[in-house]
């Protein structure tokens, strides 16, 4: 596969932050994550920085935003008389699998009368007129796999009950997008599954590095390219949203005999061959220095395994991490499971209305804090 060389360029010479800031969303095999850019060259201020590593906040300021609180750390609360849920499931854009009140899912209403209540605080319930107004003139992309497509309809099925004309638009690549016009707001989905570039590879003919160590085809990985889909997404959009995870352990697509990984890095294999995980530690290493210039013991074997890669990678720069992996982990209700229509149980995505409302609720949170 080739690229043009001046993309590339043009992606390292991305950018300067809003903030130092990076927000960081672990669960299943995923994570979240914020930037928050000026589209001009604006030197950052310094010490506004602050953590949430496993549910413990870690100070580096207490100038941050100026709240204190943990939203992550928390209880579920169940009321039969409340209804969270501030969209229903005849929003359009719900993909059919996520639509479990269509699917006549037994318990699709029950998912919304859960709420979730901070330890130390209250979490204030979202207005979505507020929100659009405070953050006219923004820009917010998801990049990532569907779980971030998950996130992103829930947050455009939740602006789109205020009145105002919305537009269809797939701004810098993306899969799906709308513009609030009223507001000049627009949210964007770009899809990409592991964040860098890849594609299928066979053998030369003629030999090479990989070939004589009798590899015949695999899937290359250039882990210093970010894929297409997003390249440009950094350069129009004010708050990126990312994740990545479950792909990288999916032997249905990634088989480590018949289909592995080969990893790339200014265009040479890296020799010897390296595993899944240590491939994922290079895209991440090469994603946070050149974009932006993650140790949990709460979660199953697989979410701990991508947590610490995550927090490793990111260790030591200014980033902002809101763990949503234990809040989740106590919803098994709120998948779409066998109601998704797929052949297995759905256990990865989540039912909408549901469970991914909450996660926004934390995000916007989050972004308010930041912008005050």
């Amino acid at each position: 596969m080739a690229v043009k060389e001046s993309h590339h360029r043009h992606y390292q010479a991305k950018q300067i932050p809003l903030f130092p800031l990076l927000s960081l969303i672990c669960f299943v095999s995923i994570f979240l994550a914020l930037s928050v850019f000026y589209k001009t060259s604006v030197i950052p201020r310094p010490h506004q920085t602050f953590q949430f590593i496993n549910g413990v906040k870690s100070d580096r300021s207490k100038a941050a935003g100026g709240d204190s609180c943990d939203y992550s750390d928390g209880s579920w609360f169940h009321d039969p008389n409340l209804r969270t849920s501030r969209y229903d499931h005849t929003c359009k854009e719900i993909f059919k699998g996520w639509n479990c009140f269509a699917a006549n899912k037994s318990n699709a209403l029950e998912i919304t009368n859960w709420h979730w209540k901070p330890e130390q605080c209250d979490l204030p319930h979202f207005d979505p007129v507020s929100f659009l107004e405070k953050f006219r003139n923004t820009n917010i992309g998801f990049v990532g796999d569907s779980l971030n497509r998950n996130m992103f309809v829930s947050l455009f099925c939740s602006l789109k009950r205020v009145p105002g004309e919305v537009k269809k638009w797939r701004p810098a690549g993306a899969d799906r997008g709308f513009s609030f016009l009223k507001y000049n707001l627009t949210i964007a989905y770009h899809r990409t599954n592991i964040l860098a570039r890849y594609g299928w590879w066979s053998a030369n003919a003629d030999g090479g590095p990989l070939e004589s160590l009798g590899y015949k085809e695999g899937y290359r990985v250039d882990v210093d390219i970010p894929d297409s889909s997003w390249m440009e997404a950094p350069n129009f959009h004010d708050v990126l949203v990312f994740n990545t995870g479950h792909w990288w352990w999916a032997p249905s697509k990634f088989d480590p005999v018949k289909s592995p990984m080969l990893f790339f890095e200014k265009s040479l294999p890296v020799i010897p061959p390296v595993p899944p995980d240590v491939g994922l530690d290079m895209v991440l290493k090469h994603m946070a220095e050149d974009l932006f210039s993650l140790t949990n013991n709460r979660t199953n074997v697989e979410v701990r395994l991508v947590n610490e890669h995550l927090f490793k990678a990111l260790s030591g720069t200014s980033f902002h991490i809101l763990n949503i992996t234990p809040m989740s982990e106590l919803r098994a209700d709120a998948h779409p499971a066998s109601a998704g229509g797929k052949k297995h149980d759905d256990c990865m995505h989540w039912c909408l209305p549901g469970l991914t409302d909450t996660w926004n609720d934390l995000f916007i949170q989050h972004l308010y804090n930041i912008r005050r």
